[in-house]
């Protein structure tokens, strides 16, 4: 990897977010001001002391224009960027490489999607000609066949698969269950999960993300102004960006137990914030699992198992709020659900409450107080053709 990083030059000021569910009584327009607004407050800052802007969506605009109008901006420039369902870690990674330039003295990531009352059901690309080489399945149809891969490379019989992925939903949706801003917020059993009819490969509906509405915001400044805002700043340790080649999708060898590109990030990552072991080092982590195998697989890609051994740390709960390593401790995509364009950036929000001591008791995490770096984890695309996203954080 050719980055060298920003390591302690940018820090995190304000954060918002909104809560992620069907926002049928609103729009684009006040997602994205409930989401600014927060931030703004949090910073004790407004709209004209921050010099630039980012935002990211992917279907719920196509320019600028689509924050400035909301929020009646005017000689500022807003940068629209996408980049699958990473897009809102996109937004935050430009808004900290400016920041981090000299360009601009502060700035701000937003990110925005709005698609529960579109007719959309998720991420949708428009058609691009191809080769004829991309992928004709679903998501959860091209997600699913990792489940059955990692079985059969380590052994681990179906009824055991399908007991792991179901604790990696119970423990995501008991995480859920005690956050305010999370879309499902009802905890729910192995044994009932277990019980769901499939309806992609071996998935059933609650192996799957869900599609919701909803925005988030951050402000960056250079570290060395952040106490001017806030007495608990967030430094950036580490923004890591990796976009694969496409090859798992006509190479044979591809065998859908690892995803090379979040590996690659990973490392990446962990050499700009010099972390050798994060599964002892890191006091939490917010992970892409759009899908319950991709948790699983992630686990091990970002360091956090040795390989083929994740299933088994999920059984003994080592990622629970009181386990070893604390993983998606506001319930994940899986339970706040998957508005594209701010998951990265609600990600974020999290390790912000979380490092800061804001989360309530109820889902505070074990490691609070003894580590100080959280690591946030973005991914877009499918198996086999893959962006991904891996941020560390700390106070």
């Amino acid at each position: 990897m050719g980055s060298h990083g920003i390591k302690d030059r940018v820090a995190i000021v304000g954060m918002g977010c909104t809560r992620f569910t069907e926002h049928w009584d609103k729009g684009v327009d006040e997602l994205l001001l409930a989401a600014t607004g927060d931030a703004f407050a949090s910073a004790g800052v407004d709209k004209e002391q921050v010099d630039a802007y980012w935002l990211g969506t992917a279907q719920s605009g196509m320019s600028g224009l689509t924050l400035s109008r909301p929020l009646r901006l005017r000689d500022k420039p807003v940068t629209r960027v996408e980049n699958f369902c990473a897009t809102g870690s996109e937004a935050l990674r430009q808004a900290a490489y400016a920041v981090a330039s000299g360009a601009y003295d502060m700035a701000m990531a937003v990110g925005v999607e709005k698609v529960k009352d579109s007719g959309y059901q998720g991420l949708n690309a428009f058609p691009i000609p191809g080769d004829g080489t991309a992928r004709t399945l679903t998501a959860a149809a091209m997600f699913s066949m990792v489940a059955p891969a990692y079985a059969d490379r380590y052994g681990v019989s179906e009824q055991e698969m399908r007991t792991v992925l179901a604790r990696i939903a119970a423990k995501n949706h008991a995480n859920g269950a005690r956050n305010p801003r999370a879309q499902f917020r009802r905890e729910m059993s192995v044994e009932r999960l277990c019980a769901m009819p499939a309806v992609a490969g071996g998935l059933s509906v609650f192996d799957c993300a869900g599609v919701a509405d909803g925005s988030a915001a951050a402000i960056v400044v250079r570290a060395e102004d952040a106490h001017r805002y806030t007495d608990r700043p967030l430094y950036i340790k580490a923004l890591s960006f990796v976009a694969g080649d496409g090859g798992g999708l006509t190479d044979p060898a591809y065998d859908y137990t690892t995803f090379p590109e979040v590996a690659a990030s990973a490392a990446d990552a962990y050499a700009q914030a010099g972390v050798t072991s994060p599964r002892d080092e890191l006091a939490m982590a917010e992970v892409h699992d759009c899908f319950t195998p991709t948790e699983l697989v992630l686990l091990e890609d970002l360091g956090f198992a040795e390989r083929g051994q994740a299933w088994k740390e999920v059984l003994a709960g080592g990622y629970d709020l009181d386990g070893a390593l604390p993983v998606n401790p506001d319930g994940g995509l899986k339970a706040c659900g998957h508005p594209v364009g701010a998951s990265g950036l609600r990600m974020m929000f999290e390790a912000w409450l979380q490092l800061r001591g804001e989360a309530p008791d109820e889902r505070r995490i074990s490691t609070y107080g003894s580590r100080s770096l959280a690591l946030t984890h973005n991914l877009g695309g499918y198996p086999g053709e893959m962006v991904s996203f891996v941020s560390i954080v700390g106070v």
